[in-house]
């Protein structure tokens, strides 16, 4: 069988992200053959060699779940947590070790998949694939067209400046001196929608992802989830946005 790369195997096994995994190799939680492993380019034969992620052994699950969560607020999408607070998988009760496809801070809610599926997290996160994420955003105040208009054109942000994004105004309420914006995206930042609202001058009152390319929650309560169907499944991976 072909060598891969050991954090590529972890991934695939549902253990976590590669991304993740490098820093789980690096922390010296992975062995192979028994000897632990801190180099990322190191290479394992699956079924052949053997690994372990805190001595308990790694196989390769070929049972791939494909899950659709409406995040409460107050939950965290890490695995473990440091600060032992409540996780995403603390709502998803399945036999399967799962991660989650990307993230959504603690305090927004919406859309979030989780599956134990390396390949797929690979996949769907890597900025080719462009694949939408739609929210909901409440603002403080009474957001003007020139905002709005920079926001579409894109804004600088620490060390980046955002592509082009998808911004309508669903509401606005002199009373409460709100604004309600549908914002589509198509990057993952870290808190990439909150931090462009605030260059523009709005602080995000309540923040909640409604859509992942064309899978939305509208249907799906708070805390809830649901498998993806196979045209879901096959939707994510070959989907590209094109933004007019």
């Amino acid at each position: 069988m072909e060598e891969v790369r050991l954090q590529k195997y972890l991934a695939d096994c549902g253990i976590a992200s590669r991304r993740k995994s490098e820093e789980l190799i690096i922390q010296g939680k992975v062995k192979v053959n028994g000897k632990i492993v801190t180099e990322l380019g190191t290479k394992i034969i699956p079924n052949k060699d053997n690994v372990q992620f805190e001595n308990k052994e790694v196989k390769q699950n070929k049972n791939y779940v494909y899950i659709l969560l409406n995040k409460p607020i107050g939950y965290v999408t890490t695995v473990k947590d440091q600060f032992n607070r409540d996780s995403v998988l603390d709502l998803v009760k399945t036999k399967e070790r799962l991660v989650p496809v990307g993230r959504l801070d603690m305090y927004t809610s919406g859309a979030l998949i989780l599956t134990n599926d390396g390949d797929f997290v690979y996949k769907v996160t890597h900025p080719k694939h462009e694949i939408d994420k739609t929210y909901t955003v409440t603002l403080k105040g009474i957001i003007q067209n020139e905002a709005i208009e920079k926001l579409r054109k894109g804004v600088e942000i620490e060390d980046y400046i955002t592509k082009p994004a998808k911004v309508k105004i669903l509401k606005t309420d002199e009373e409460k001196n709100q604004s309600r914006l549908e914002i589509t995206i198509h990057e993952g930042k870290n808190r990439q929608v909150r931090k462009m609202c605030e260059t523009v001058g709005y602080k995000v009152l309540a923040l909640h992802r409604s859509k992942i390319g064309n899978i939305d929650v509208k249907n799906l309560p708070l805390g809830k989830w649901r498998y993806l169907t196979d045209s879901e499944i096959k939707n994510m991976l070959y989907k590209k946005t094109i933004y007019n």
